[in-house]
């Protein structure tokens, strides 16, 4: 593709084609001021293995954006695909979504909910501005996996399971990615 592009920039196309790229649902919480903060993200990703980093980010218009810069540490939650009610109950800007769910208090006093594939207990690590995103960093202190749970992945507007598997050499991830 060469020369300049000048349609309007469409931001609801733009959201389309980034929507073409198949991703897992996690929640994310943290201990908030009187209820816990939760919400479910589609923006996580695995940052540096030396030390062990992952990042998020938070919309800046969300309106626990406080509690999120405030939170000494975050529990990231990558769900099954038996969660996609939980996902759909985090994904809403309510109030009572904390309501009749069942959580442990784990590091940092962030809510741990059951279910997931795996789940990482960080710290709080560092905050950067991402546009209209906060890009947050963080440090993984412990984390479980349980393999055999299929997770939950979202593409094109719509929850999604994983096909049937076809085992090939392992290409990925590649040395050079780390």
């Amino acid at each position: 593709m060469t020369g300049r592009h000048t349609e309007p920039f469409d931001p609801g196309a733009f959201r389309n084609c980034l929507g073409q790229f198949p991703t897992g649902v996690c929640i994310v919480t943290a201990k908030g001021e009187g209820e816990p903060v939760g919400m479910t993200i589609s923006s996580f990703n695995s940052l540096s293995l030396d030390p062990p980093l992952v990042l998020f980010s938070i919309g800046r218009n969300a309106q626990s954006l406080p509690a999120w810069e405030a939170a000494p540490g975050y529990a990231l939650h990558v769900l099954s695909q038996s969660q996609d009610d939980l996902s759909n109950r985090f994904a809403r800007a309510a109030s009572n979504k904390w309501e009749g769910v069942a959580y442990t208090a784990g590091l940092h006093d962030a809510p741990l909910l059951a279910g997931a594939v795996a789940v990482m207990e960080c710290a709080a690590h560092a905050c950067h501005d991402g546009g209209d995103h906060l890009l947050f960093i963080a440090r993984v202190e412990r984390f479980r996996v349980h393999a055999d749970r299929n997770p939950l992945v979202f593409c094109r507007g719509r929850y999604r399971e994983l096909g049937t598997t076809n085992e090939r050499a392992d290409l990925w991830p590649l040395d050079i990615h780390y």
